[in-house]
């Protein structure tokens, strides 16, 4: 059991990493205009939805490694500088996590933040991370529908177990 939960993350971070760049490839091929025009949604544009997805993966990535200097960075250049950092930090988290051993994977781990204390193994730290960013690549490919942009691409986890690997 212990190397099919070990096996998971990191089949899991690598789907992360395969969805956020098979999501910006899709993104790169529409006007740039899209990724800044105003859409009602949680965040009010894709490129600050994708900033979001990047902050928040580089949050639970730090809390992954315990890194205790974690700053919050909000980069504000072109579109395509926030393509390319979350595909880059994507795959950073793949790395670490593949040289995780399943004792690190499922080690307890404390969290104390101004919004929640929990103590929980790195393997729900991990799925957290996973699960949030593909709930927000959902919502821009909705944000893509209401700009007019009806050609996403498939991003479900199956679908990368099945086509994407």
């Amino acid at each position: 059991m212990e190397n099919s939960l070990t096996y998971l993350m990191t089949n899991y971070a690598s789907y992360n990493h395969w969805a956020n760049k098979t999501l910006v490839a899709w993104l790169r091929t529409k006007p740039t205009e899209l990724m800044t025009q105003d859409v009602t949604s949680s965040f009010p544009t894709i490129k600050q939805t994708l900033i979001h997805i990047y902050q928040t993966q580089r949050y639970w990535f730090s809390v992954i490694k315990k890194d205790t200097d974690f700053v919050s960075q909000s980069p504000d250049g072109p579109v395509e500088e926030v393509f390319q950092i979350l595909v880059a930090q994507s795959e950073e988290m793949v790395q670490y996590i593949q040289e995780m051993t399943s004792e690190n994977v499922q080690e307890n781990n404390l969290v104390v933040n101004p919004w929640f204390e929990c103590n929980y193994p790195n393997f729900e730290y991990i799925v957290q991370c996973m699960n949030h960013s593909t709930y927000h690549r959902g919502q821009v490919v909705t944000m893509g529908r209401i700009l007019g942009i009806t050609d996403a691409p498939m991003t479900d986890y199956n679908f990368y177990n099945v086509r994407g690997k």
